[in-house]
């Protein structure tokens, strides 16, 4: 079955429904073993990615990851370019309730266009690997003018045999009021898709924008891999 059909048979009212709630929704397993196997073993292959970053050099946790180059593989492109109309329709009904003036395009060839308009050119799906103390530190994904305000993580090892620890962090932070966590320990092939910088949250005035930031728990040990898929290009 291709990436195609099974995003098609998503359950999406479920997946729309848990992100006005919360901000992120998870799937069941979208990506086969075998496909997490071979995203894994591309880590080592250097000449795929156009830089790599040490987190710890610049305070981002422990750890490391790099950001793919041109021409993705045919897997991370077909999940970023597939799933993005999907995640289009939401993000247009969640500026409209923000009273924002964009909307964004229904094709991700039309998004990544606009973003070299604004001198975005570089691919941001990145790989990222961890291993035992390694953490990342709570943050948002922005690189420029243009924003898509949801993105992904595809997890690629298993929890509790290739890794302990290291469990997903989403904290939204609530204006006037203490933050909310959330705490996610997806399975191998599952994806978490989440607001890249704030979400829609209805009060008794209409909606209101409330900002989020993700990261990464510590991995107690083994080694834990996962997928990025951010949508919009780096400058």
């Amino acid at each position: 079955m291709t990436i195609q059909d099974r995003l098609t048979h998503l359950d999406w009212k479920a997946i729309e429904a848990s992100l006005w709630q919360r901000g992120y929704a998870k799937t069941d397993p979208l990506l086969t073993a075998e496909e997490c196997d071979a995203l894994i073993a591309l880590y080592s292959r250097d000449h795929l990615f156009r830089s790599r970053i040490d987190m710890k050099r610049f305070r981002f946790g422990e750890g490391e990851y790099k950001y793919f180059r041109y021409p993705l593989p045919t897997l991370v492109q077909a999940l970023r370019e597939q799933i993005y109309p999907r995640l289009a329709v939401i993000a247009n009904a969640w500026a409209k309730a923000l009273g924002q003036p964009e909307m964004f395009p229904l094709s991700h060839d039309t998004l990544l266009a606009c973003c070299r308009r604004n001198g975005q050119t570089k691919p941001t799906p990145l790989l990222l690997r961890y291993g035992a103390g390694d953490y990342n530190c709570l943050h948002q994904d922005l690189y420029g003018t243009v924003a898509f305000p949801l993105q992904l993580t595809a997890f690629l090892s298993r929890p509790d045999r290739d890794f302990t620890g290291g469990e997903f962090l989403l904290v939204e932070q609530r204006p006037r009021a203490q933050s909310r966590g959330e705490v996610l320990a997806p399975e191998q092939g599952e994806i978490v898709v989440f607001a890249t910088r704030h979400r829609p949250v209805q009060g008794s005035r209409g909606y209101h924008r409330v900002n989020m930031r993700h990261g990464v728990s510590t991995i107690r040990s083994g080694s834990r891999v996962t997928l990025g898929v951010i949508f919009h290009d780096a400058k």
